[in-house]
């Protein structure tokens, strides 16, 4: 088990190495393992565990394609940018906004 200053650390050389690294090695083991192919990254954060990475994926297609039902996947990665879970957390028309 890794201590708080050895999880910064790593994380510091994650966002070193660059976030949009960290993003594409989340977004491929996320590939892999769910075979869901991301439109587009929706956002990204650093966590106390790592990173937490929001990704947008056509769950079904429609026509017109503003019909298409997409949904949001939360990636959660450890401070090594390796991938340690991911969940859907929305769901939502491509047409849609939040309306916030």
């Amino acid at each position: 088990m890794s201590t708080v200053a050895e999880q910064r650390d790593s994380r510091a050389r994650s966002t070193a190495n660059g976030i949009g690294d960290v993003v594409q090695a989340g977004v491929r083991q996320f590939v892999a393992l769910s075979g869901e192919t991301p439109e587009r990254v929706s956002g990204v954060r650093s966590s106390e565990e790592g990173w937490s990475v929001l990704v947008d994926v056509v769950e079904l297609e429609r026509v017109p394609s503003t019909t298409s039902v997409m949904c949001t996947y939360r990636l959660d990665l450890d401070a090594d940018a390796h991938l340690t879970g991911f969940e859907r957390v929305r769901r939502f028309t491509r047409a849609s906004t939040d309306g916030r």
